[in-house]
């Protein structure tokens, strides 16, 4: 079978088509043929050296697909044969391999699709749909202003829309283009402002009639986090969810504090029991599969073009969820 292998960090270009034996399923798991793997932003910092952990090479980049069951290993229910399934790789004992035709996975953890819905939109509920959702679980937004940064990427536009339907008083949607920023609008945030204008801040303050927004939900971080800060009411929230680019200095805590502002860390996978995990996906996959939630998927690319999907989302040229369709 084909898979993307990561050998050496660095551009796009790193990545090589590697054939290896197609895996069997072990006692337990299930053998998926991957009809789409999801692309990730933090997989093209991995590939460049660049995540907050640096991962052991060789490996297969992917830790999300969705794809039929073609095989089961011992102990595993025969009928599962021939199902729908998503794969969250990223919650498993082997979290990556995804950029692959073939991928094995724990039997528990493959939970089954509606038939509504395709494979690439399951990629993107996984984990940025994942995300979104255990986002507004821990920082609820009802009743609240909201900023959602990269609000047309995949986790922005999954925030856009549940923070809506759980009853956000305002979602601003922070974007880089007036193409994003429209998809934005067109989901149901209230306002979207252009992050690459001067004067970005300040339109996120005069929308919430000069007050800052309650709530801050920051998938970006770097430089973008601090100047996020700036449009946070006094008593509002940070909600970080950019791990391994955090930019924050003592001087910004200091005035968080000064304005009774908090910070809240937010990593995924702690989160994510098995039970939790299938009850969650089981939630997003229904909303999707029954139009209530519409996934925005963006680029398609072959698997072996996985250099040019890593390119698009290097370059933030993307809107939803990239995959690759192997």
């Amino acid at each position: 079978m084909r898979t993307i292998q990561l050998n050496r960090f660095g551009a796009p270009d790193v990545l090589d088509v590697v054939e290896m034996p197609k895996p069997e399923p072990q006692p337990g798991e299930v053998l998926i043929r991957v009809h789409a793997a999801g692309v990730n932003f933090f997989e093209v910092l991995m590939r460049a050296d660049r995540y907050a952990v640096t991962p052991d090479l060789p490996m297969v980049l992917g830790v999300e697909a969705a794809g039929i069951v073609e095989a089961v290993g011992q102990g595993v229910d025969t009928s599962l044969t021939g199902r729908r399934v998503a794969a969250p790789l990223f919650a498993s004992t082997r979290p990556f391999g995804g950029y692959a035709d073939y991928v094995t996975i724990d039997a528990k953890l493959a939970v089954p699709l509606p038939d509504t819905l395709s494979f690439e939109a399951a990629t993107a509920l996984m984990v940025q749909g994942l995300t979104a959702f255990h986002l507004l679980r821990q920082s609820p937004p009802k009743g609240k202003s909201v900023l959602v940064l990269a609000a047309a990427g995949g986790v922005g536009s999954l925030l856009v829309q549940l923070a809506k339907r759980q009853g956000a008083g305002a979602v601003i949607a922070a974007a880089g283009s007036r193409a994003k920023l429209d998809l934005a609008l067109s989901l149901g945030a209230d306002a979207g402002i252009d992050y690459s204008s001067v004067d970005w801040v300040a339109r996120v303050r005069e929308a919430t009639g000069g007050a800052g927004v309650d709530i801050v939900y920051d998938t970006v971080g770097g430089s973008m986090t601090a100047a996020a800060l700036a449009a946070l009411a006094p008593c509002g929230e940070l909600v970080f969810a950019a791990l391994g680019r955090y930019a924050l200095g003592a001087s910004d805590l200091e005035a968080m504090i000064n304005r009774n502002q908090s910070l809240r860390g937010f990593a995924l996978l702690p989160l994510l029991s098995p039970d939790v995990l299938r009850g969650s996906l089981s939630e997003l996959f229904h909303l999707a599969a029954s139009g209530e939630l519409l996934v925005t998927t963006g680029s398609r690319f072959a698997l072996d073009q996985a250099s040019e999907a890593h390119r698009v989302l290097d370059k933030r040229r993307s809107t939803g969820k990239v995959v690759l369709i192997p």
